[in-house]
């Protein structure tokens, strides 16, 4: 069974800054990516970052030039950064990893950790 054991969320000021962590266990498949994504009550979840294995990254816009994401893929671990936090970034974020099983077909598994909640201050 996959786990994804996500650790670092908490309460900072606005400007500050948060570390995430995700490991990810359990698949015997190849990974594809991880990824953040965060969720506010009653609105949807929305993408923060997601970083392929060869390490190619994705960010939303709202958080382009102040989130870093990074990975090691020796220990399935997948980072966010978050600096110059804002109060609008406050929610539960969440990991997420996809796994690949290729035979004669493509098969996608996709895992979602149990969130961690970040809250800023103004």
């Amino acid at each position: 069974q996959v786990q994804l054991v996500e650790s670092g969320g908490g309460l900072v000021q606005a400007g500050g800054s948060l570390r995430l962590s995700c490991a990810a266990s359990g698949s015997i498949f190849t990974m594809v990516s991880m990824g953040w994504y965060r969720q506010d009550p009653g609105k949807k979840r929305e993408l923060v970052a997601t970083i392929t294995t060869p390490g190619s990254t994705n960010y939303a816009n709202s958080v382009n030039g102040r989130f870093t994401i990074s990975r090691d893929n020796d220990k399935n671990t997948v980072y966010l950064q978050m600096n110059s936090l804002k109060p609008e970034d406050t929610a539960v974020y969440y990991c997420n990893a996809l796994f690949e099983r290729v035979t004669t077909t493509v098969r996608r598994y996709e895992y979602w950790g149990q969130g961690t909640q970040v809250t800023v201050s103004s």
